[in-house]
């Protein structure tokens, strides 16, 4: 009688149905129940319940961490630029809250370590952020990092560089994050330095930057749009499957509750109610996961990329987000998965599984993207901003077609499996053909995963030749160019550099202005005269004979160097030096000086920078003297390969000779910093998927074993092999991923051409990085599978048949 009522109760058809409020009251009751449900039945319960919430919860994580990468990056950008001083005020004389700094920014082996070199002028000279005191001649303020890197082994030759006393730590406040190498030296040379390099030392009274940063072009817009798109969709397609742990079980317990009364919405209900438990347990634990991520983020250092944890805070409103989807999600995936499904008081009756897949709406998905896409193809850098929502909107919904297509494909496939074959084989054929839906789900998100990946290498590949430019450096001429931002210096760097371990040669050349003039004016042409020894002279110029005192007239120069481009013929009366009057306080005047009358002519040669000189090559015996700083000078180097960081003791001594001077190693190709930026974002983002894909598959893998604990216990009870039971498992792993795979390859295909052909580049496809990334999405299916396999043997025992 009881049953009675309550069903009739229950109920929200009739002419007593409820009003709007009783039909919330209804609501919330039975996903209450649902939940008690959830929290209730035990340990298979629990379990239950847990392993949903593990899945949910290692989703919801990484969705934390990507709504706090803003945050973070914001934070970093902040602290960087409240170090810099491109835009500080500045001062004429020295005075009591002045301070003279300058870039010294190294490179050693695969590290970046930036640094300044200062000297407080007074009192109050401002300090830079995350410094307590000025480091004195001789001393250094190092970030924790670098300080840890220079006492390790590795750190050796960096310690000689930087071989002032440490006498502090920079604070967080002064450091773009814990990983940073950065340092401050302090110097006594900077004011006698900043005579001779004017342009590089600056006299600042506060640390104050506000240059804004440069926004990105279009393509590489649409780079980190479609980066976080092709991300983040595995991680939603997983979480919607781990909703659905316990599936078949959580169908027989509603068909219970059909048997004591409860009507099919009111146990729809209850089902709604228990997987939106199950997501709530998944909130709480990817918030914990997220805190741990959160605190262990400063020992995480890729590519010298690293984060304070406060600086992983969720935007607000994307964390509210978050927190109201996954539950909404739950609930939506639960009811939708019940449509097909007839819950009657003696059984479950799956309505869809005589029923074939229909494929007609499976194609709308995939379509309405390409839809959405082509408009915008051949809009490139030209046309201004790509529509972000657009294209993140025919990026999901053709991954998200990935998710709809798999399902009918491996219908069909399994389908026209015959009973031919090993036990095996035959044993995961029928099971793909009983529970392919559920099987597609397991490969769902690694398929998608390798459909964005492909997508994304295509474009990435296609495009870098965009941001790659050819430098015209020649490696074979010159390992090392030293630039000198001092304006003479040049010959002592290379004589420090001659005597070096590894380097087996250093010329130095060094370049005035010269006119027919004294006071010549900034659009007047100017005459490059070029001084260096013979050694030198040959690398710019085809010199038939060369000793000290002569000189030379170079044809066939190239492009106009500076304000240069003109030339002189032998025995032509000019002026050297200071004929632009740049700074008329310091007296230097420019000098006269006679062309050699037995200059001879020269062809032009291309340097080892790629450049062809014009004017006058001069020897030092011929070249004009007094002019002062009124000249640059520039070093290349030629390093022995056989010799162990040859590279690193070139740059020891550059510094120590010249600590202004900039070494920079020789390439043919130079990436964009922007462009290599999002790359290095890119392999960060899918390095933590690809670990979400593994951990998440490895949840569910375990649960379909749990959910399968009798059967394979009944047939290990009649004599079945475990080592066919095993290899049955491991074909319904391989079978459903071969097949998704190949979907995501066509899918990733179709994606990356429509992309290439929107940024406007040229179509190609990399076939090896195409095979990587299936090759890669594979292993971590085989790697599942095997770890999977000690619990389905300890699962495959006759007493698994016992029950209570």
């Amino acid at each position: 009688m009881s049953h009675g009522n309550h069903s009739k109760h229950s109920s929200p058809a009739g002419p007593n149905s409820p009003g709007t409020q009783g039909r919330l009251a209804v609501w919330l009751r039975d996903l209450g129940l649902g939940a008690r449900f959830a929290f209730g039945g035990g340990r298979q319960g629990w379990t239950r319940t847990l392993l949903t919430g593990l899945g949910v919860g290692l989703g919801v994580a990484l969705l934390l961490v990507t709504s706090a990468v803003p945050s973070a990056l914001a934070a970093r950008d902040a602290r960087a630029a409240a170090r810099q001083t491109f835009t500080s005020p500045t001062a004429e004389q020295p005075g009591r809250d002045t301070l003279l700094i300058t870039d010294v920014n190294q490179t050693y082996r695969a590290y970046g370590v930036d640094g300044r070199l200062v000297q407080p002028e007074g009192p109050d000279a401002p300090l830079p952020p995350g410094v307590k005191k000025f480091p004195g001649a001789g001393e250094l303020v190092v970030s924790p990092a670098l300080d840890r890197l220079m006492k390790t082994g590795e750190g050796k030759l960096l310690r000689d560089r930087l071989d002032g006393k440490i006498v502090g730590t920079i604070g967080d406040a002064g450091l773009v994050g814990p990983g940073d190498l950065y340092f401050y030296a302090g110097s006594d040379r900077l004011t006698e330095l900043r005579k001779d390099a004017p342009n590089y030392i600056q006299r600042v009274t506060a640390f104050e930057n506000t240059q804004e940063k440069e926004p990105l072009d279009p393509v590489l817009t649409l780079l980190v749009v479609l980066t976080f798109v092709a991300l983040l969709m595995p991680v939603a397609v997983f979480i919607g499957a781990a909703v659905r742990f316990g599936g078949d079980r959580r169908d027989r317990r509603l068909a219970a509750l059909r048997l004591v009364g409860a009507d099919g919405r009111m146990v729809r209900r209850i089902a709604a109610g228990e997987a939106a438990a199950g997501s709530l347990i998944g909130l709480a634990l990817g918030t914990g996961f997220f805190l741990a991520a959160r605190q262990l983020a400063p020992a995480m250092d890729l590519y010298q990329r690293s984060v304070f944890p406060s600086d992983l805070n969720p935007t607000p409103w994307l964390a509210v987000l978050i927190a109201v989807a996954v539950p909404a999600a739950a609930v939506a995936v639960t009811l939708f998965a019940l449509r097909g499904v007839v819950i009657e008081p003696l059984g479950v009756v799956r309505t869809t599984t005589p029923t074939k897949r229909r494929i007609w709406w499976r194609l709308l998905l995939p379509l309405a993207g390409l839809g959405l896409l082509a408009p915008l193809i051949g809009k490139g850098n030209d046309s201004g901003q790509f529509n972000q929502w657009q294209v993140s909107g025919g990026v999901v919904l053709l991954l998200v077609g990935i998710t709809v297509l798999l399902p009918w494909v491996l219908e069909r496939v399994v389908g026209r499996i015959g009973g031919a074959g090993p036990v095996s084989w035959q044993l995961a054929a029928r099971r793909l053909q009983l529970t392919s839906g559920s099987s597609a789900r397991l490969v769902n998100g690694i398929a998608v995963a390798v459909a964005g990946a492909i997508a994304l290498q295509m474009l990435f590949a296609s495009t870098e030749d965009s941001y790659t430019r050819e430098t015209g450096h020649d490696p074979s001429r010159a390992s090392i160019s030293v630039m000198q931002r001092t304006r003479s210096g040049g010959e002592a760097v290379a004589q420090a550099l001659a005597g070096t371990k590894g380097v087996t040669q250093a010329v130095a050349e060094s370049s005035a202005n010269a006119g027919r003039s004294p006071d010549m004016s900034y659009e007047d042409t100017a005459i490059s005269v070029t001084t260096g020894t013979c050694a030198t002279l040959k690398e710019f110029a085809e010199l038939p004979s060369c000793k000290d005192g002569d000189a030379f007239v170079i044809t066939g120069g190239g492009e106009p160097r500076g304000m240069t481009g003109d030339t002189a013929k032998p025995g032509e009366k000019l002026f050297v030096g200071n004929i632009f009057k740049e700074n008329e306080d310091d007296g230097t005047k420019a000098v006269a000086w006679t062309v050699p009358a037995d200059a001879r002519t020269v062809q032009a040669r291309k340097g080892p920078m790629g450049n062809l000189l014009s004017g006058l090559l001069v020897t030092p015996a011929a070249a004009p003297k007094g002019m002062g700083n009124y000249q640059s000078s520039q070093v290349y180097v030629k390093l022995d390969p056989n010799v162990p960081d040859a590279v690193e003791l070139a740059r020891n001594a550059v510094f120590k000779a010249d600590p202004l001077s900039v070494p920079m190693t020789i390439q043919a190709t130079e990436v964009s910093d922007r462009f290599a930026s999002i790359r290095t974002g890119l392999f960060v983002g899918a390095a933590l998927v690809l670990m979400l894909i593994g951990a998440s598959l490895l949840v569910s893998q375990l649960e379909q074993l749990r959910e399968r604990k009798k059967l394979l216990s009944a047939l290990v009870a009649f004599g079945t092999k475990r080592s066919t039971l095993s290899l049955s498992v491991l074909w319904q792993t391989a079978i459903p991923i071969g097949l998704g795979l190949a979907l995501a390859t066509v899918v990733g295909l179709t994606l990356g051409l429509v992309l290439l052909q929107m940024t406007g580049s040229t179509i190609a496809v990399n076939w090896t990085a195409v095979l990587g990334m299936v090759g890669i999405g594979a292993g971590v299916a085989v790697l599942v599978t095997l770890l999977s396999l000690p619990p389905l043997i300890r699962l495959m025992r006759p007493d698994g048949l016992r029950t209570e």
